[in-house]
């Protein structure tokens, strides 16, 4: 970018100096990464860190965010992590990132520290000493400060476990607690008859939604009517869905709010979920199938609901680029660390910054059961020949974008024509079509594979390996797996039920579970089921009855 235009970023950004951020005009970093205490790099570190972390400019004027750029001698924005970490006694690498910004027409350069705040009882030393920010000034950390970070909890309270006194039942939405029976009963299909017969309150117990017959937080999140809000304050649960055109101008959006539950589904309908289509070679008919499946919206929607760090008082987002792909955001570092290692080792998260929510959410199946569910997201993606879905991890957020198209046809015909190829090798291969910056022992590899071809700051698939595809078996087993749309059900689970005056859940599975795509687990089948049935609902054609029955609305 231009320095106008990164000036500009910056200022939206950045726009003043406080507790959360610093602008500083080093010119270089030969003697201010390390030199003068108080007055350089490692000092302002120390002092965001022992508050609640932040921000720190350099390549700036102090006052007006104009850019004089820096000269960052022996350092780079990569190698500087493991400086500051040496450097900074007690600071965390988790959520430490630095970005840099080198303008395309005065080719100055800026860079943008962001770093997170201190460990529970661990501040952060710089030249041996603690700092903080005191108003306008940078001081040596007050024996106030020292005594609130020294006498911090050294387990975090789970907030989402938190009872509220003042809330009953009747502030839970009865449509929400129905479906959640519906989805506790897929989790454990050998007690639905038993579930059946439980009244709510031992639902919800069960469920590990309430904390002995009292209503919690995770309650209120994923159940509560959306009067309920106020007991979440001061904290936020939204999800704000924006529609975007190819010029990212806004064409459309919306707030959802709780219940979460309900409000899952109203997103996944609100997305415009086009078609795709694309020609396989040896076939002289176009293959078309939707950009997204459910769980691919699903499982990143649901995962940033789990994840969210709620004292940010922050909404989570979900935009979609129209035609193109979709992105969802949410507050809060990426515990496990690392993506590949999640993908590559098959290590599900083990570790959740909201545990109690997490779990109750499992209960009713809007999280995977087994783990493993962002390895999945991968799964689905490899299978569609689309991109690898990207994490992005700086800011203290966790932002996945999903891509809806090919973007460099040689990869999925690598895809195609190499069925067996491992999930770790196609990860190299989306690297190299995405042109992002590999190391040396991944590019030898890679060639060794002879996947690649070309330099090595300018590497390319292999011609040789991304060859015509003549695989014979694509097209029967795309129409299998694509089954028919949502819209094709609705129609049969309507017309059912008007003829016949009423409908069991059984009599439903026995209409549909023969119809939906072989893709499916049986489990997932009924999953969709289950939605189906909920969208109906919301949409005033069918209501539930005595007996657990469906019947049609007149």
């Amino acid at each position: 970018m231009t320095e106008i235009e990164l000036i500009k970023h910056l200022r939206e950004k950045y726009p003043e100096e406080n507790s959360f951020c610093e602008w500083k005009e080093f010119n270089s970093l030969k003697n201010s990464f390390n030199g003068s205490s108080k007055n350089d790099v490692i000092s302002y570190v120390s002092a965001l860190a022992n508050m609640e972390g932040g921000n720190l400019v350099i390549g700036v004027k102090d006052k007006s965010l104009d850019i004089v750029g820096f000269d960052p001698c022996n350092h780079n924005h990569q190698n500087i992590i493991l400086r500051l970490t040496e450097q900074c006694p007690n600071l965390s690498s988790e959520g430490l990132s630095v970005d840099e910004f080198i303008t395309d027409d005065t080719h100055k350069r800026v860079w943008v520290f962001h770093i997170p705040k201190h460990l529970p009882r661990q501040p952060v030393y710089a030249h041996n000493k603690a700092f903080q920010r005191k108003e306008d000034s940078l001081v040596e950390i007050t024996r106030e400060r020292m005594d609130a970070i020294l006498s911090e909890p050294l387990i975090e309270k789970d907030w989402t476990a938190t009872v509220l006194n003042d809330a009953t039942i009747d502030d839970l939405d009865p449509e929400a607690i129905a479906v959640a029976r519906e989805k506790f009963k897929e989790v454990y299909p050998s007690k639905a008859r038993e579930v059946d017969a439980w009244d709510d309150v031992k639902f919800l117990n069960k469920a590990k939604i309430t904390s002995k017959g009292k209503i919690t937080i995770a309650s209120i999140i994923l159940l509560g009517k959306s009067e309920s809000e106020h007991f979440l304050s001061p904290a936020v649960c939204q999800v704000r869905w924006q529609l975007k055109d190819s010029l990212k101008q806004n064409l459309d959006f919306h707030i959802f709010t709780i219940p979460m539950i309900l409000s899952i589904e109203a997103i996944r309908q609100s997305i415009r979920n086009t078609t795709y289509e694309y020609t396989i070679q040896g076939s002289m008919f176009p293959e078309t199938m939707p950009r997204y499946d459910v769980f691919t919206i699903r499982e990143p929607l649901n995962n940033a609901i789990a994840h969210q760090d709620y004292s940010k008082k922050a909404r989570i987002e979900v935009i979609e680029y129209e035609n193109d792909r979709l992105v969802f955001r949410n507050h809060g570092s990426f515990l496990p660390g690392s993506v590949e290692k999640v993908v590559t080792d098959d290590s599900p998260e083990s570790v959740y910054r909201n545990p109690f929510l997490v779990e109750a959410m499992r209960n009713i199946h809007m999280v995977e059961t087994e783990g493993g569910g962002i390895k999945k997201l991968f799964e689905q993606q490899k299978k569609r020949f689309f991109p690898l879905p990207e994490y992005d991890l700086r800011d203290n957020m966790v932002k996945v974008e999903i891509e809806g198209c090919v973007i460099d046809e040689a990869f999925a015909r690598i895809l195609v024509n190499n069925p067996s190829l491992t999930l770790p090798d196609i990860m190299l291969l989306d690297k190299v079509q995405k042109h992002k910056p590999m190391k040396e022992e991944e590019i030898a590899y890679l060639r060794k594979k002879k996947f690649v071809e070309g330099r090595k700051n300018n590497l390319f698939l292999s011609s040789r390996i991304a060859t015509t595809s003549q695989h014979v078996g694509l097209k029967s087993s795309y129409i299998k797996n694509r089954s028919f749309d949502d819209e094709y059900f609705k129609k049969l689970i309507y017309e059912y039920i008007n003829k016949f005056g009423k409908a069991s859940r059984k009599e439903i599975d026995d209409l549909l579970l023969g119809k939906l795509s072989d893709n499916l687990t049986s489990q997932q089948k009924r999953y969709k089921i289950t939605n189906l049935l909920t969208s109906l609902r919301a949409n005033g054609k069918i209501r539930s009855g005595e007996k657990r029955k469906w019947y049609p609305v007149k």
